[in-house]
């Protein structure tokens, strides 16, 4: 009878744990960013939506590694809020990669009622469990509650001697600082090759293990039990929906949806790639309507409610603490964004900044963004202004290097914004500087221009001259070309399209200016994945050519004592009644952008520097900074 007792009072208190879940309205992202060991550490990023992702303490670890860990490093972080609603557990990979894949023996187990304060405590399975005196390898761990025996059940892959990677499980104790039970073999592979990276979900009273084969053609497969602790059945086909090589799998259902995201880093890459599926089978590629401003490796998302991501915020956020280091005003937009235009708004009194949305593998963004400022400092998201899958006709892809102006007409100001989209140029007009714009339904660019072979339809710039009144496309990579818009500034005016280049050095990103009777042409030379992306520019008497080049003519180069590379395809904006002029231009990310080779080129964020001219009106060359510029005052 005592036995029945205790028993039934176990399953209330499995049952009275289940219960207590919290309404989620957001997502924390748990991660790690590299393989030196100044990356094995665990970051956090937080979304309202599950789809766009903000890194927290300016991307740097949440937690010093050497402080929780037996090795100096942590890896594959793995997040889980407790059944009783409000406590967290955290796992993670006790490694650093640097002493080798065969190097380490245990893993770290996390705790918190908070998110901020974490208890920490190493297992080593080769020293707690006698028989593993051959243990290579102890991976991944993830951990999941079992709801039948009121417990915490952690699931890892081991490598034992010249064995596959298996995937192991044991219950951990109820402080959560240790493993009470000797690690059993979770998942039998039909074909015993190595498995790794176990992430468990349950869905309908079934039990769903994603996992990376290792085997001739590894990818990530799913095995299905109606048990949490064993009987898992493989499906025998792969759910990455890429050729390329992943790992990694993490799962996560979307708050108030039946939708689920599986998400996986693609490793050699540099990126994620984020499918959606409804059935934990079928899964389809979203990575268009995904955002972050940092790069992952392996790691986890877990739903929070908006207390608790309020209360990270306060901690790691960018409204208490300064995202970037004191005094340092580049970048001045949180994120990956390039290409930059900027126009200063009359009917607003307020500076707009036009980016392409960066972030995306191989430029592939779909959709425009607009930040607002009253002093080119402090500037606000103004959301999505234009996005090509609802707003285009003609064009779903390579949302790119957008340019705007304003014009005042009877009826009152209208803005004419110009972009690229599938390597061709439109417009769209709105009577707000901050959108929403309407595509006018068909390309306004889309063909080279006459006699001209190679280069790309892309990198519109608007100028309007100020002593004829006439407005001015200019567009082109590879070439240089320019064409009269007429009075409606959505068509051009036939007969004036001309070919201007100004010499070799012409890759792309026209920006045109007047100053003192004379127009400034500006340019940007070498490709944009290229450390050595710069701008140089010439002159002329006539907005449409012909260009002079002058002998010195650098206007901004990287700075590798700064650790600044690629300034490149900017803007210049004068503030109003005033002989001040500032450059707005793109470079690598700082500071990761340098480590990730050629993939840095659509990675890529937005800095502000001041443009001077000497007595004859040459453009003295910018250092780039990271301090970039004091904030402005218009009258």
């Amino acid at each position: 009878m005592k036995k029945a007792f205790l028993s039934f009072c176990s399953l209330f208190a499995a049952i009275s744990l289940s219960v207590a879940q919290p309404k989620t309205s957001a997502y924390l992202f748990a991660y790690f960013t590299g393989n030196r060991i100044e990356e094995e550490a665990i970051c956090f990023a937080l979304s309202n939506d599950g789809y766009h992702f903000k890194a927290l303490n300016y991307g740097k670890p949440i937690i010093a590694s050497e402080t929780i860990s037996s090795s100096g490093g942590v890896r594959d972080p793995h997040i889980l809020r407790g059944a009783d609603g409000k406590t967290f557990y955290m796992v993670a990979t006790d490694m650093v990669s640097g002493k080798g894949w065969n190097s380490n023996r245990a893993m770290v187990l996390l705790k918190s009622t908070d998110l901020i304060q974490w208890t920490s405590s190493v297992v080593n399975i080769q020293k707690q469990f006698p028989g593993n005196e051959d243990l290579q390898r102890v991976w991944a761990p993830q951990s999941i509650y079992d709801s039948k025996v009121g417990k915490y059940m952690i699931y890892w892959s081991m490598k034992h001697g010249n064995g596959p990677d298996i995937i192991y499980y044991a219950y951990a104790n109820d402080d959560f600082t240790g493993l009470a039970t000797t690690p059993r073999q979770l998942f039998f592979s039909p074909t015993n090759n190595a498995c790794i990276d176990g992430d468990i979900v349950e869905k309908d009273g079934k039990f769903y293990l994603f996992f990376k084969t290792e085997d001739s053609s590894p990818g990530i497969k799913v095995a299905v039990s109606d048990s949490l602790t064993g009987g898992y059945k493989l499906r025998d086909k792969y759910v990455q929906q890429t050729p390329e090589a992943v790992e990694g799998a993490g799962t996560f259902k979307l708050n108030n949806s039946n939708e689920y995201i599986l998400m996986y880093d693609v490793y050699m890459k540099g990126r994620y790639q984020f499918t959606k599926t409804t059935d934990l089978e079928h899964f389809s590629v979203i990575d268009q309507d995904v955002t972050m401003d940092f790069h992952p490796r392996h790691g986890t998302v877990m739903p929070i409610t908006s207390k608790e991501a309020d209360r990270l915020t306060q901690k790691w956020g960018a409204e208490a603490l300064a995202k970037k280091p004191k005094g340092w005003h580049n970048p001045v937009l949180p994120g990956f964004y390039a290409d930059p235009d900027i126009i200063y708004s009359n009917k607003t009194k307020r500076f707009y900044l036009y980016p392409t949305s960066d972030g995306f593998t191989d430029w592939s963004g779909t959709y425009f963004k607009t930040f607002s400022s009253a002093n080119l400092t402090d500037w606000k998201d103004e959301g999505i202004i234009l996005d090509l899958k609802k707003d285009v006709s003609w064009a779903n892809r390579n949302a790119w290097a957008p340019c705007i102006a304003e014009k005042k007409t009877a009826d009152g100001y209208k803005y004419y914004y110009y972009y690229t989209a599938a390597q061709k140029v439109g417009v769209a007009v709105s009577d707000n500087p901050a959108g929403p714009f309407a595509d006018i339904g068909k390309p306004l660019v889309a063909d080279k221009p006459e006699g001209v072979k190679g280069g790309q339809v892309i990198d519109p710039d608007v100028f309007t001259d100020p002593v004829s009144g006439k407005s001015y496309l200019y567009w082109g990579n590879g070439f240089m070309a320019v064409a009269e818009l007429n009075e409606d500034m959505i068509s051009l005016k036939p007969g004036t399209t001309k070919v201007i280049t100004p010499d070799h050095t012409f890759r792309e990103g026209t920006t045109v200016f007047l100053r003192n009777g004379k127009y400034y042409f500006l340019w940007s030379e070498d490709d944009t994945r290229s450390v050595d992306y710069k701008v140089r520019y010439g002159t002329s008497g006539t907005p449409d050519g012909a260009i002079q080049v002058p002998a010195q003519n650098l206007v901004i180069a990287k700075d590798t004592a700064a650790g600044i590379y690629a300034t490149g395809h900017n803007s210049i904006i004068q503030i109003p009644g005033k002989d001040e002029w500032y450059i707005v231009y793109h470079r690598f990310h700082y500071p990761d952008g340098i480590k990730m080779g050629r993939a840095a080129g659509y990675n890529r964020e937005v800095c502000i520097d001041r443009l001077l001219f000497d007595k004859e009106g040459n453009i003295i060359q910018i250092i780039p900074t990271h301090k970039g510029i004091k904030p402005v005052k218009v009258k």
